[in-house]
């Protein structure tokens, strides 16, 4: 007998959280209910549901809310038979995420998501990518700010170099130049997750260390890589750098894609992440404050009793996230430089036009879910545990300068 189409392209699992709501919205407007993409929202509360489908106003009056528990199996299974690919905003993912793409894998949906928890990944990783390879379930993680614009760009950057050198770069580096944003509630409760998993499981800090964390067992890459988690004067970019956050998970993002892509980029690839601070007694003095906050953070979110009094007083609640006016007013704007093994050197830039984590990270979500349900065919890409460089490439690249405010230039 033949299979039933699902209803649905796309549904956005977790859709009244913070990013979810961003999401929903940006979904309205790009895709409308009666194009080409049919999709819905879904989540626990059929209340909450209801609410954010009634402020999205007359042009949502057909949307279809689906009510659906992560722990639940019965309703999950109906809500992954339903659809072809399912976004999951509902983090932090070590705690509620593993339900979900559990189903997905094993009834061959689809999926992704923006997580930025390495430790997670890796133990998804173990746990079903040899199930997704045999069910068709292509499964695609951080596909937000984190990692998508560092995988992408290092992918933009390495097909000009083979466009332009006949050759690969074998050492490239990304330093965010400017950027303007906030966090909300929800990083947060991923990130200070992450620090309470380290302190009751120590081997974690093993893991977490590791550039190839995820990166499959015969990917062969034994060169160290520098984890810049200290200031310095970086002369490629005559600038001094600080560590920058996000590159514990952008970074072994990229490592996979070195794994995954038609041909790889090197056996001996070298990547990092930096922040530029600037030049002379200045840089040199902002890149030593910016790292001993993050030194500092880091030290408070390991210890339970300064946890705690952060998670209190201090940092956003789950839910809370910068307004839509700081949405629409943040930016980034990150540079590539990179190398080949016969010494010629590109640069090229990625810059998104609203705050990173949310107004940036719900279109780039979106037009993932899109690409990966409009663009590439299971006949093409089978299922298995894919990165949004190894999988989307080009075809994403074209989709976001066209819709989601990312431009990728090469600049010298």
């Amino acid at each position: 007998m033949k299979k039933t189409p699902p209803k649905f392209d796309i549904v956005i699992f977790g859709a009244t959280s913070f990013v979810g709501q961003i999401l929903t919205r940006y979904m309205l407007a790009q895709f409308a209910l009666d194009g080409e993409i049919k999709w819905a929202i879904a989540g626990r509360s059929q209340n909450k549901l209801m609410a954010l489908k009634q402020s999205l106003g007359s042009a949502a009056e057909s949307l279809d809310v689906l009510v659906a528990d992560a722990a639940d199996e019965a309703s999950l299974n109906l809500l992954c038979s339903s659809t072809r690919v399912i976004i999951s905003t509902v983090g932090p993912y070590a705690l509620y995420g593993e339900p979900l793409l559990k189903t997905c894998v094993a009834l061959g949906t689809d999926y992704c998501d923006l997580t930025g928890e390495v430790q997670w990944i890796a133990k998804m990783l173990e746990r079903y990518e040899s199930q997704a390879k045999v069910s068709g379930a292509r499964i695609v993680n951080s596909c937000g700010f984190d990692s998508l614009p560092s995988d992408l760009g290092v992918y933009f950057l390495q097909q000009h170099a083979q466009q332009k050198f006949a050759e690969r770069c074998s050492s490239i580096k990304m330093r965010v130049k400017k950027m303007k944003g906030a966090a909300s509630g929800g990083t947060v409760a991923s990130m200070t997750n992450i620090f309470k998993e380290v302190a009751t499981n120590p081997s974690l800090r093993k893991l977490l260390a590791n550039p190839y964390a995820i990166c499959p067992a015969d990917h062969g890459n034994k060169v160290r890589q520098n984890s810049m988690n200290r200031p310095q004067y970086d002369s490629d970019f005559n600038s001094w750098v600080a560590p920058f956050v996000m590159a514990v998970i952008n970074t072994r993002i990229v490592h996979r894609s070195n794994a995954l892509v038609a041909g790889g980029y090197s056996q001996h690839f070298e990547y990092n992440e930096a922040m530029l601070t600037g030049k002379g007694i200045v840089g040199g003095t902002m890149a030593t404050t910016v790292g001993a906050g993050l030194g500092g953070f880091a030290m408070a979110a390991v210890l339970p009793p300064t946890r705690w009094a952060m998670e209190k007083f201090i940092l956003p609640k789950p839910g809370e996230g910068p307004s839509q006016d700081a949405q629409e007013k943040g930016f980034y704007d990150l540079r590539f430089y990179g190398k080949t093994d016969s010494g010629q050197e590109i640069r090229v830039k990625v810059t998104g036009d609203q705050d990173p984590g949310y107004g940036s990270t719900a279109k780039m979500l979106a037009q993932a879910a899109a690409c990966l349900a409009q663009d590439i065919s299971k006949d093409c890409v089978p299922g298995g545990f894919w990165t949004p460089a190894s999988i989307f490439g080009d075809r994403l690249i074209k989709r976001l300068e066209n819709y989601s405010g990312l431009t990728f230039e090469v600049i010298d």
